[in-house]
Parts: C-alpha cells; sequence; structure tokens
C-alpha cells in the first residue's frame, strides 16, 4: 500500500520565502514489518550478497554489554539496515554502474563498539551472480535496538527545511513570524512544518539534540547527510502532520507508524550516516544522539 504524506497545512514558502532556498528533497521510506526478499528494497531485510563475498564483521573483536555486564568477545557479524533498489527511489543518485544502496552496522553501534563506523556499499545488482542464501545470525547477547526488524518499503519524495539546522540570518529573520504561527494555529515549526521524522534518505538529519556534521577525514569538507535511522517515524505530537493519510482511518497514531522497525536508540534517539560524495572511495561518517 502506498503511504502518502498530507500536505503540509500552510504553504512554509509563502509564508517564510526566506526557507526556499534551502528546501532539500527527502526521501520518506516508511517501513513496515513484512517479509521482504533480498532482490527487493527493504529495511533490516535480507540483502542481494553474492555468495561468494565474505559476510562482513566488525573490526572490533571485543564488544561491552552495558554497565557491568560480561564482554562479548570474538567477531560480530554486520547487521543489514538499509537496501535499496535503485528503481524504487530514482531520486537518490548512484554512481555509473550502480543500481543497488547497502548499509550495515555493528549491532554494538550505539555507544558500545570502538569501530562502529557503518559499511556503505553500492554495486550493481546484475553482477551479484549467486546470491547468499540467508544472513548470518548475529551475536545472541546484541542489543537488540540496534537491529531493525524486516520491513518492506514505501517510498515517497517530500520537501525538508531546516530546524536545527537553519541558518542563524535566517533563523532571525523569521523567528518571531514562527511565533506568531505557532500562536495562532498550535503548529510547531519543528515538529509539524520542518524536516521530516522517522527513517529516510537525504534531506535535513532530524536531529534529536544539537547538530553533529561530520567532516570528511580526507579533503576537510563537511560531509553530506546519506541516512537517518530515527526511533519513530512519528510520536503524540509530529503525528498531526507527518502520519501518512492512509494509516489515520481508525487510530491518530497507530503503533505500525510509532517505532516500525522497532529500533530505539537511547531514549527515542537516532542515528545518521553521512557521506563524502567528491573523495575517492566515498568516506563515510556518523553521528547518534537521543533525548
Amino acid at each position: 500500500m502506498t503511504r502518502t504524506t498530507p500536505p503540509r497545512p500552510v504553504d512554509v514558502e509563502t509564508l517564510f520565502p526566506e526557507l526556499a532556498p534551502l528546501a532539500r528533497t527527502a526521501i520518506r521510506l516508511h517501513p513496515r514489518p513484512g517479509r521482504p526478499t533480498p532482490e527487493q528494497s527493504s529495511v533490516g531485510g535480507p540483502l542481494l550478497w553474492p555468495a561468494d563475498e565474505p559476510w562482513p564483521v566488525c573490526p572490533s573483536t571485543s564488544h561491552s554489554r552495558g554497565w557491568g555486564a560480561p564482554v562479548t568477545e570474538g567477531p560480530v557479524p554486520l547487521v543489514p539496515v538499509v537496501q535499496i533498489q535503485r528503481r524504487d527511489v530514482p531520486q537518490l543518485a548512484f554512481p555509473e554502474g550502480t543500481d543497488l544502496l547497502q548499509v550495515l552496522w555493528c549491532p554494538y553501534i550505539v555507544d558500545l563498539c570502538d569501530t562502529p563506523v557503518p559499511l556503505v556499499l553500492r554495486r550493481s545488482g546484475a553482477a551479484v551472480g549467486p546470491a547468499l542464501d540467508a544472513t548470518p545470525a548475529t551475536v545472541a547477547d546484541a542489543p537488540r535496538d540496534s537491529i531493525p526488524a524486516a520491513c518492506v518499503l514505501h517510498p515517497e519524495a517530500v520537501t525538508d527545511y531546516p530546524s536545527a539546522d537553519m541558518p542563524e540570518d535566517v533563523a532571525e529573520a523569521v523567528g518571531w513570524r514562527l511565533q506568531e504561527l505557532g500562536a495562532r494555529t498550535g503548529l510547531s515549526y519543528s515538529y509539524h512544518l520542518a524536516e521530516a521524522p522517522g527513517i529516510k534518505l537525504g534531506g535535513y538529519p532530524s536531529w534529536t539534540q544539537e547538530p553533529g556534521w561530520p567532516d570528511c577525514p580526507d579533503c576537510g569538507g563537511t560531509m553530506e547527510h546519506l541516512l537517518t535511522v530515527a526511533s519513530r517515524e512519528c510520536d503524540g505530537r509530529s503525528w498531526r502532520t507527518w502520519l501518512p493519510i492512509e494509516e489515520r482511518a481508525d487510530d491518530p497514531w497507530p503503533d505500525s507508524a510509532q517505532s516500525p522497525a522497532d529500533v530505539m536508540f537511547g531514549d527515542a534517539g537516532g542515528v545518521y550516516v553521512f557521506e563524502c560524495v567528491t573523495c575517492p572511495g566515498r568516506p563515510v561518517a556518523y553521528h547518534w544522539d537521543c533525548s
């Protein structure tokens, strides 16, 4: 079933023309529990992986399990986070000769791993050849909150506007009008009108705390946002504008739209994956936060 974000209840660019040049396209993935195949786009699903290519493991071989818990020793297989087929997200730029984006990370990524940078791969699906039959099982003691449940996707392009990433001069110019709009309509710019929450590609990260844009270790430039994996797609406040139209019939805040991939980073935070698209090898970095 298609997932459609309602039109914003006000015309952001008419009310705040200063924001128009800052608009970015984001792809809300709208993951929902399902049984994706390796050939499909998914969150947390099986990857289209060459049978003769070793499955990646975390560079760290010793992982803490939290305060007072024993340390897990030995190799830890990375877990699938996102797989995107180019045909499903034509708005996403792919390097020439590739049509498959795959993101994996260590299940101990949130504060429990010394080398937690996600693995981002782009490959040609046609060149995979014989595919791996099943995703290797992760270690039994790995934290479940950082392992996305298998979900099918319903990608949708939306327009993001910055909130925490709004330039200071723009914030000063629109601040009083944002306050007036909130007083008149009950709409909070950051919750209801700015960047899309949930699991998405591109656009602006839906930060829980202050922005944490990393610099490329090779060229020093600010890296580009590739992926946000947020704990929630919407909550008791943001559902007003971000809950898909198709899920509004019976319940204004259905369980399926709160945390469809069954992840929880700290206290309802997110993990943000970045890359440098200008340097060879497209270096990758990440940041995570929670409330």
